[in-house]
């Protein structure tokens, strides 16, 4: 089981009230039952870090919860690295021995993984095809953290093959997703503000990383945050920054590592080296996938933070950058673009609920970027007039419960509608009535039916 010193009592400070209490109560309905996750590395990369945070809360839960990685030579990870790039629109060739090979990897790890569980839940195409080939006891599903929408076809339709065998499939955006005829689900990945990578620091503790990494403090610093992937576009972070600094000096890091699953990395890496040649302001990090510290204290330490992707997942290293205050500069590809608009003209500040493919529909994410968003033009004194406004053809058609769907367990399923059903309503009963947060607690479950 993996470690942490951090508790749940501890995000009490960052979550709304009730929060902690709600999730031990539910936990202790599905109390017992095995969750299984299968990825592709347990160092680099977003899903790995995702996943060391999110089990130890869990078993903390009393759900019993458990890692497994699939294992593989070069071969194979080189053909799902391709995979990974086809999938999201760039040009790949892959040739009958190079999809031989992964079949073959999946067999193997499917007799050798330990996949028995109460609910299985893959992550992204290098295991997606252990379906084809493991004992089947209980539901499974996909989770894709990638956008699939516009695919190179013939990627999309070998990988497909598997994907509808599952029981279900999770993406990061409506958007994202591909018609399937399988239920579909929306988890938005989230950072861990309580974690090494994300929590406060105190002005000695940014400089001294600073120190020891030989980065200066003596001109503004431009940060780029990612992986050598050339999805990432380092070179063009590069050329961006020429153009800023004619007219004013600073200085570019870019931060990152590599993945035991991308065999890219090495040769976008010495790309980006040519291209920083003979410039003193650029500095090069190679940093271990475990440096979420030094990550941190640069995102502290940056006076702009840029995600300059051609093509992305969620992009979490914004909402990372903007949990810190940062100005974020980033492309308008995956997730960078928020669901909120925020804009200032005329003393006038117009937030937009943008959602409109969904009509605006109420989310956790939803809500904590309006909640900044009104703070935001609370704070300015040059406002004097907040609009609040929605994208497209609708305000906000209500809570968003397409996160949630009739995979199994059936009673969690229930459980989960009913209590985002009565969310909204408890914040404000509890506001009128004065009433604690263990009788607000008491009151959703009591509202909640459970089968």
């Amino acid at each position: 089981m993996l470690k942490t010193s951090i508790r749940l009592d501890d995000y009490r400070a960052v979550v709304p009230e009730g929060t902690i209490e709600l999730l031990q109560r539910l936990a202790d309905r599905v109390r017992g039952r095995t969750l299984v996750h299968v990825n592709s590395t347990r160092i680099g990369g977003g899903v790995a870090e995702m996943l060391a945070r999110y089990i130890p809360l869990f078993e903390e839960l009393g759900v019993p919860s458990r890692w497994e990685v699939i294992e593989g030579n070069d071969e194979f990870f080189r053909v799902t690295k391709s995979f990974h790039n086809a999938l999201q629109g760039a040009e790949q060739v892959i040739s009958d021995q190079m999809l031989a090979a992964y079949l073959e990897t999946n067999r193997t790890n499917a007799s050798r993984l330990n996949l028995d569980g109460d609910l299985v839940i893959i992550h992204d195409p290098q295991p997606a095809a252990l379906i084809k080939y493991a004992a089947k006891r209980s539901p499974w599903i996909w989770r894709c953290h990638i956008d699939v929408s516009h695919p190179q076809r013939w990627a999309w339709s070998f990988i497909r093959q598997f994907v509808v065998g599952y029981d279900g499939a999770i993406f990061s955006l409506p958007k994202f997703a591909q018609r399937l005829p399988i239920p579909q689900y929306l988890v938005y990945p989230s950072i861990d503000p309580l974690s090494d990578k994300n929590r406060s620091l105190e002005p000695e503790e940014v400089d001294a990383v600073l120190h020891r990494l030989g980065i200066p403090r003596d001109k503004p610093i431009l940060l780029q945050v990612s992986r050598f992937d050339r999805f990432k576009d380092p070179t063009g972070v590069i050329n961006a920054y020429r153009i800023v600094k004619k007219y004013d000096d600073c200085r570019l890091i870019l931060a990152g590592g590599s993945a035991t699953d991308d065999p890219e990395g090495e040769q976008v890496l010495a790309e980006v080296r040519e291209a920083a040649r003979g410039d003193s302001d650029i500095h090069v990090l190679v940093l271990p996938p475990t440096a979420h510290y030094e990550i941190n204290a640069l995102q502290h330490a940056a006076t702009i933070i840029i995600q300059k992707s051609t093509r992305e997942g969620f992009g979490l290293t914004v909402a990372e950058g903007m949990w810190k205050g940062k100005p974020v500069i980033g492309g308008f590809v995956g997730g960078l673009p928020q669901q909120i608009l925020y804009d200032v003209g005329d003393r006038i500040a117009t937030i937009t609920l943008n959602r409109p493919e969904r009509l605006n529909a109420w989310t956790d994410v939803l809500e904590q970027e309006l909640r900044e968003a009104m703070k935001s033009a609370t704070d300015d004194g040059d406002v004097r007039v907040i609009v609040l406004t929605g994208a497209g053809r609708g305000f906000c058609a209500g809570g968003d419960i397409t996160g949630f769907g009739d995979v199994v367990p059936e009673d969690v399923k229930e459980i989960a509608h009913d209590v985002l059903r009565h969310r909204i309503l408890l914040t404000y009963e509890a506001e009128a009535e004065n009433i604690t947060t263990e009788q607000v607690v008491d009151r959703v479950l009591e509202r909640v039916e459970v089968p």
